[in-house]
C-alpha cells in the first residue's frame, strides 16, 4: 500500500469537498406550504434567507396555522438542501462517511 498515494488522494478529496461546500453555499432551496401561502428559502449553508407570507394568511386570526405552515415549508426547504448536499458529497467521497459532514 502506497501511503504517499493515499495522502495525495485524501488531499484531493478534501479539496473537492471544500470546493463543493463553497458552491453549495451559493445555492438556494425553496419550499412552499398551504398552497403557496408560505414560501421559505434556505441557502446551501443551511440558513433561512427568506420567508414570504401571503397577505391573505396575515388577515386571518390563525396564528397556529401560520406557525405550522412556516415550519412545514422550512423543513421541506432544509431537506432539499440536505439531499442536494448529500448527493454532491457522495460523488466526491464515493460513499465514504466523512466526519463533520452534515
Amino acid at each position: 500500500m502506497n501511503i504517499q498515494a493515499l495522502l495525495k488522494q485524501a488531499q484531493q478529496m478534501q479539496s473537492n469537498i471544500t470546493k463543493i461546500e463553497k458552491e453549495l453555499e451559493l445555492n438556494n432551496y425553496s419550499a412552499t406550504a398551504g398552497g403557496d401561502l408560505v414560501k421559505v428559502v434556505v441557502n446551501g449553508a443551511v440558513k433561512v434567507s427568506e420567508i414570504q407570507i401571503n397577505e391573505e394568511l396575515l388577515s386571518k386570526d390563525n396564528k397556529e396555522e401560520l406557525q405550522d405552515l412556516i415550519m412545514i415549508a422550512t423543513n421541506a426547504a432544509l431537506l432539499a438542501a440536505k439531499e442536494d448536499r448529500d448527493l454532491k458529497m457522495n460523488k466526491v467521497t464515493q460513499g465514504v462517511k466523512v466526519p463533520g459532514m452534515m
